[in-house]
Parts: C-alpha cells; sequence; structure tokens
C-alpha cells in the first residue's frame, strides 16, 4: 500500500524534460542531451536540468557514441580507462566495480539518472552516451556517490525519419558479437527504436568464455501541447566464466602466469537475467515551467559462482591459498523520481528552480554457500585443478530499502557574470531485513534521516569561460551500497560523510573544443573498507581524505582531428597517517584519443593510457600487493567502403606491454591483454 500511495503522489508531480541529439542527427521525442562529435554541450538526466556543461560547477567527463565506436568500446571499464581520476576494479569478475576519487564503489552506477546499483556487467549497445560526474552529489542523486557518480544515457525515438544500422565485430581472441539498431516513425507523432546485441565473449585467459545478449525496444509519443511519453524495455542474459586474475608475490603481482586460471573449469560461473522496465512523462505546465516523471522496474536475477586464489604464492613456482564460494541474488526494484523545473525573473534576476521528489522500494534475498575443495592449495609447478563441494548456508538474508527524498535547487544569474546553484535534499532511508542463518532468525533495521546541501559559485569573465567554487556533501547508510547485512554494532553507527571541496575553471574555445581544470579535496568521515585480512567483512578506519587535480580536453583541434584527453593527480590516505594509503588510487593517471581523417574517406586512431602504480588493497602494513605503473598505446584505421558502410581495425596493447590493470585485493590480481586487433564492419541506412 505504502508503494501504490507513493508512486500515485510522484505520478502527480511529473519530471523535467529529457534532451539528446543521436549520433544519426535525427530529433528525438524524448531527449537527453547535445552532443557534438567528442564533445557534450549539455545534460538533462544527470543533471536534472537543461543546463550547460560550462554552467555546471562541478567536474564532468562525457563520453559519447562517437567516441564509444571509434575506440570500439565493449565494456563500462573500458570506458573509464579513458577518464582519468578514475580507476576500474576487478569486481570478483562478475560485475562493475569503479574507484572514484579514491571512493571504491559498486552501486553509484545511473540510468537516464535513475538508480541503477544491481550489481552486474553493463552493456553500451543501446546507449547515447556515458556521463561521470566527479565528487559526492547527494542532492542530485541521493545516498553514494561519495566520489561520484557514472549515468548512462539511452538512445531514444525519433519521428524524424527511419533509421537501420548494424554492426558486425570479431578479434583476434575469438571473440565476436553482432548488434542492430532500428528506428521507424510510427506516424507524424509517434516512433519506435529497438536495439539489440548478441556478444560472444573470449580473451586471453586459459578457460575463459561466455555469453551476453540483450534487446531493448522504446516507443515514444508526442501527445501534443507540449507533452511527450516514452516507455522502454530491456532484457539483459549474461552467462561467463567467472575469472579472478592472479595471485601476488612479495606484494607484487605474480608474473609468469599470465594467462593461467586459478579456478576450476565448469565451475566458476556468474549467470545474470535483468528485466528493466521504464517509462516516463515529459512536459509543460506553461511556457516557463516543465515537468517530467520517470519510473523504473527492475527485476534482476544472478549467481555467482567461484574458486579463487584466497593468499599470495609462496614462491614463484611454488603453491596458492584457494578458497570457494557460491552466492545468488535476487533484486526486485521500484523507483519513482519526479522533477518540476521553474525559470523565472525577479528583481533583476533570473532564476532556473528545481523541485524533486523521489521514491525507492527496493527487496533484497542473498545467499551464500562456502565451497570444500578436494586440495585448498594450486601447485604452481603441477598444476592440477581440485574438485568442490558446497556446504550448508554461511549466510541467508532478506531487505527491504524504501526510501523517500525530496530537493530544492535554485540556479540565480545574478548579471551575465556571476551565479550561483545553492539547494538541499532531504532523504530518509529505512532498511529492514532478517539474517536467516545461522540459527535463530536475527531481524535487524535502521532509519537515517539525512540532509546534504549543495553550493556553487560562478564567475564568466567571457560567456565561453567559467570559473567556480563548489561545495556539496553525500552519505552512504551503514548497510553500504548492497544493504545485504546490518551487525548489532553497525546498527548503532552514523552513516558514512563526504564532504567535496572544489575549484575548477571551463573553456569552450569554440563550439566544438572544451578545456576544463579542477582542484579538489573530498574528506570522508565514519569510513569503512574491506580488510585487506579478509576482504568479506568491512573494517572501521576513520577519517580518509583524496586532493587531486584533474584536467581534460576534448574536441577538434581541427576539422579533420578530434581528441579526448585527461591527466589527474590525487593523494588519497588515511588523515593523520599519511603512510596508511587508500586502496586502487593510482596517484597519476593520464589519457589521450586521437581520430585524424587524412580524407573524406580514410581515418586513423591513436591512443595512449598511462597509469602510476597503485595498492591492490588498503595500504596498512609494507607488504600490500602494489600494482605496477603502466603505459599502453591503441590504435586503429578508419575506411569509409561507401557511403553507408564502414570497416574499422581496432588495436590494443600495440606494443604487447605486460602489466596489471586492475585488481580486487591483494590476492586477486587481473593481467592484461596482449596485443590483439578487432575487426568491426559497420553499416547504416
Amino acid at each position: 500500500m505504502r508503494v501504490l500511495t507513493s508512486t500515485a503522489i510522484l505520478l502527480t508531480f511529473p519530471a523535467v524534460a529529457i534532451a539528446q541529439e543521436p549520433a544519426t542527427n535525427l530529433e528525438p521525442i524524448i531527449v537527453t542531451g547535445q552532443s557534438r562529435g567528442y564533445v557534450a554541450v549539455n545534460s538533462v538526466t544527470a543533471t536534472k536540468t537543461d543546463t550547460p556543461l560550462l554552467d555546471v560547477p562541478q567536474s564532468i567527463n562525457v563520453v559519447t557514441r562517437e567516441q564509444l565506436d571509434d575506440q570500439a568500446l565493449r565494456s563500462v571499464g573500458d570506458v573509464l580507462r579513458y577518464v582519468p581520476g578514475t580507476s576500474v576494479g576487478q569486481g570478483e569478475g562478475n560485475r562493475d566495480q569503479i574507484t572514484l576519487r579514491g571512493q571504491n564503489t559498486t552501486a553509484d552506477f545511473f540510468l537516464d539518472g535513475v538508480r541503477d546499483d544491481t550489481q552486474y556487467f553493463r552493456g553500451l549497445y543501446n546507449l547515447e552516451r556515458i556521463e561521470v560526474l566527479k565528487g559526492p552529489y547527494a542532492l542530485i542523486f541521493g545516498r553514494g556517490g561519495g566520489g561520484g557518480i557514472v549515468n548512462r544515457v539511452q538512445k531514444t525515438p525519433s519521428t524524424s525519419g527511419v533509421f537501420r544500422g548494424g554492426r558486425v565485430s570479431a578479434n583476434s581472441f575469438g571473440a565476436w558479437d553482432v548488434s542492430a539498431d532500428v528506428n521507424a516513425p510510427l506516424s507524424d507523432r509517434a516512433a519506435f527504436r529497438i536495439n539489440a546485441v548478441y556478444e560472444s565473449l573470449d580473451n586471453h585467459r586459459d578457460f575463459f568464455e561466455g555469453e551476453r545478449y540483450a534487446l531493448n525496444p522504446y516507443v515514444a509519443v508526442d501527445l501534443g501541447a507540449g507533452w511527450r511519453a516514452g516507455l522502454s524495455y530491456e532484457y539483459v542474459n549474461d552467462d561467463r566464466v567467472v575469472d579472478r586474475g592472479v595471485p601476488s608475490l612479495a606484494g607484487a603481482p605474480l608474473k609468469g602466469y599470465r594467462d593461467q586460471f586459478f579456478g576450476i573449469p565448469g565451475v566458476n560461473r556468474t549467470t545474470l537475467e535483468a528485466n528493466i522496465a521504464k517509462l516516463r512523462l515529459d512536459g509543460a505546465l506553461s511556457d516557463n515551467v516543465e515537468v517530467s516523471t520517470t519510473i523504473l522496474y527492475g527485476d534482476y536475477d544472478k549467481v555467482y559462482t567461484n574458486v579463487f586464489a584466497n593468499g599470495p604464492a609462496t614462491a614463484q613456482n611454488g603453491t596458492v591459498p584457494l578458497s570457494a564460494y557460491t552466492d545468488p541474488t535476487n533484486r526486485q526494484n521500484l523507483l519513482v523520481q519526479s522533477n518540476l523545473v521553474w525559470d523565472i525573473a525577479a528583481g533583476g534576476m533570473t532564476h532556473k528552480v528545481l523541485f524533486g521528489l523521489e521514491y525507492g522500494d527496493q527487496d533484497s534475498a542473498n545467499q551464500r554457500r562456502n565451497g570444500v575443495l578436494s586440495n585448498s592449495t594450486f601447485n604452481l609447478a603441477n598444476p592440477v585443478f581440485p574438485t568442490v563441494a558446497f556446504s550448508a548456508l554461511s549466510r541467508d538474508t532478506v531487505s527491504n530499502v524504501e526510501s523517500v527524498s525530496a530537493y530544492v535547487q535554485d540556479q540565480i544569474s545574478l548579471s551575465e557574470q556571476f551565479e550561483i546553484v545553492a539547494g538541499l535534499r532531504y532523504d530518509r532511508f529505512d532498511i529492514t531485513g532478517t539474517d536467516l542463518q545461522p540459527n535463530p532468525d536475527r531481524p535487524f533495521a535502521r532509519t537515517d534521516d539525512k540532509v546534504s546541501p549543495r553550493l556553487g559559485l560562478i564567475y564568466k569573465p567571457k560567456p565561453t569561460v567559467s570559473i567556480y567554487g563548489s561545495y556539496s556533501q553525500s552519505f552512504l547508510p551503514r548497510s553500504g551500497d548492497q544493504f545485504l547485512t546490518l551487525s548489532p554494532t553497525q546498527q548503532n553507527l552514523e552513516p558514512e560523510e563526504f564532504t567535496n571541496h572544489e575549484i575548477g575553471a571551463k573553456w569552450d574555445v569554440r563550439p566544438d573544443l572544451n578545456v576544463t581544470a579542477a582542484v579538489f579535496r573530498l574528506d570522508r568521515t565514519n569510513a569503512t573498507t574491506p580488510d585487506p585480512l579478509n576482504p568479506t567483512v568491512t573494517i572501521n578506519v576513520g577519517k580518509t581524505r583524496t586532493e587531486g587535480v584533474e584536467l581534460a580536453v576534448t574536441g577538434r583541434l581541427r576539422p579533420n582531428w578530434q581528441v579526448s584527453g585527461g591527466y589527474s593527480w590525487q593523494d588519497a590516505r588515511l588523515q593523520g597517517n599519511d603512510s596508511v594509503r587508500l586502496a586502487q588510487t593510482p596517484r597519476q593517471q593520464f589519457s589521450l584519443w586521437n581520430r585524424y581523417d587524412v580524407s573524406r574517406r580514410l581515418g586513423f586512431g591513436l591512443g595512449v593510457i598511462h597509469q602510476a602504480s597503485q595498492f591492490a588493497a588498503i595500504r596498512t602494513s609494507p607488504t600490500t600487493t602494489r600494482l605496477p605503473a603502466f603505459t599502453c598505446i591503441d590504435a586503429a584505421v578508419f575506411y569509409e567502403v561507401s557511403d553507408t558502410i564502414q570497416l574499422q581495425l581496432n588495436v590494443e596493447n600495440l606494443f604487447d606491454t605486460t602489466y596489471f590493470p586492475d585488481a580486487h585485493n591483494n590476492a586477486n590480481i587481473s593481467t592484461g591483454a596482449p596485443l590483439n586487433a578487432r575487426l568491426t564492419l559497420s553499416a547504416r541506412f
């Protein structure tokens, strides 16, 4: 009854319009943001207001559809490797996991501005862009997001004309995929668009394989009088090997075993079946008032089973301890978001006032069974895979999270040079649940009421230049980002809090070229982190601080030369003890991708990624595993066979560098792919 009541209330308070210009230049019915090549002009779903990125007092990186295609990117992890200030985690081989400004998360993902916090690998086949917003941003996104968030923006239908696109791709490891994108007007006021993909997965690692297929039909209707509606449904099926990489040796990744599998073939597996429905209603109540409502329902059924290295190797040809468990999770999300944007002028100033309401109801059920191995050590000199049996339940938890939020923000233009952005958000987070194992059942519950402020000051010496300062906060409840359980001790602790101070500048050199810079300090209080000695539990570490600098350039240096590059420097540590360093936060990162067209039909691409060394887990002792620095070069060739057909060859790791890009903890470290190539044939009609 509470769900139905809250949904009904929010439906009467609809949300902001979404604006987008697809790569096909068809005018969509539901809009989500404009782009020019690699350059994003504005964002609606990520900011909730149709605001130029120049006027947002926050560091934002956007990867457009054109750049996703040019780099032949296939995963969120692939995308973020080219976004300095973010690092990609291993995610235990079964999910997206990232670190933003020193804050590790599996849940700070959004779909068209609505929470998408279930643990899984997200595809790119149906996206118009990916937006990375840095720093805590609770006013817009609510709990979590301590270091920032990643927002995926879907392709939407258009009435402007029929469009058909297809893509076939294969790489030198044996992986291949095929995808389709079809848009068809149903009338002058309605359109249908469908995106679909099938992927056969493979890479350099022994025994790794899998498949993923997904389907996303989307219908949109112009209802007249300024009102529009869109209904999207996505089905995702993902089945792949769980691979947690190689162990460490003497505080460094174990070398010489790049392709060696430390699981059990046929046992290490993760499966996901997801059904995600999204309804949007956008409209104008008057010339200066726009409203929008989004309702998202998701049902996720996931299982992952893994055998993995549970400690360092004893020697280069010694033994490695193994452990195992299986972990099924079922999640149902009902999320309702409504926004109203009111443009007014008063007292010689203009205001863009945002009012918003959100409601969430999330049910989760999770179990874990530990594995009993026939041999709990793996002999590197004589590799023989053990057998495993999964014993009685070690965890059996059900929980419900109900959240209610209200927020208001005012973007005030004091003059042509000065703007203020100020707002407050109230969140009520109510979790109830039961630990069903071990007996007897242990119920748990906690309610948190939090107010999160945001303040930004913008000075524009020229219309194309902004200099800003900002202050923002966010929080994370003690049940964590997946709210699996809440111990008796955690029930009595306040949420973790994140406070960000930032100064930055943005310059639109031309409409198709921009440069940004930011200096920030992010403090986390009541902080917890996975225990380096037992990653399944968390430990309290007190206060942490990440200080850093971020630089970015995106756009056309010349009409035939596009770039997307950036640099970040970060110092992430425990306050009061500089010897304790935060996990998976390289001090320096640099990336630069170039596309240069030598003629109308022929182009070349060249990219470089540099990442300084990083700790696999929070550094609390000299033995903490450290991943060495690396530099990788990527390249591409583009050839337009005709006006409708393009061939593309992408080469990854051109100089066959040996490197370790990411980790889950001290004993689970990913090995970088050697030199490989991907050939893609694309067609558009």
